[in-house]
């Protein structure tokens, strides 16, 4: 099933590793098989990876973005996501991040990658963070 993506001007995205800039008018993109999209909005830089949730979600976004390579990132998900784990108490979320593993043993990082976003949100609620860094919008290829 073809993707299609409804781009801003000027609005950036990660295709297959290539950030991709839109030009200076709306346009539409049609991918016809699998690739690895990400849209600005949704690309976190490593610096940002500054709380648990963000400590969870950057190695899923590399293992996405990068997924012949992401065994790299494979153990660093694991002990943030164990982190975040022991400090969490509520049940609903716990369940997220079972799911979360879930896809990362299936290789289906892109579901994995959406489930964390739950994550930096309930985080952000948590902490009276007004926003997320990570929205959630996107589209996956």
């Amino acid at each position: 099933m073809p993707l299609k993506l409804s781009l801003k001007p000027g609005e950036k995205f990660v295709l297959n590793g290539a950030v991709v800039q839109n030009g200076d008018r709306r346009g539409v993109l049609i991918l016809q098989n699998k690739a690895s999209v990400l849209r600005e909005k949704d690309i976190m830089q490593e610096a940002e990876a500054v709380t648990p949730a963000r400590h969870v979600y950057f190695p899923v976004m590399m293992m996405y973005l990068d997924e012949p390579g992401a065994s790299r990132y494979y153990d660093e998900f694991v002990r943030r996501l164990t982190e975040f784990m022991s400090v969490v108490r509520n049940p609903a979320v716990l369940s997220e991040c079972v799911n979360i593993s879930k896809h990362i043993m299936e290789k289906e990082y892109y579901k994995a990658l959406m489930l964390c976003r739950k994550l930096v949100e309930y985080e952000d609620e948590r902490l009276g963070n007004g926003s997320s860094g990570v929205s959630t919008g996107g589209g996956e290829g």
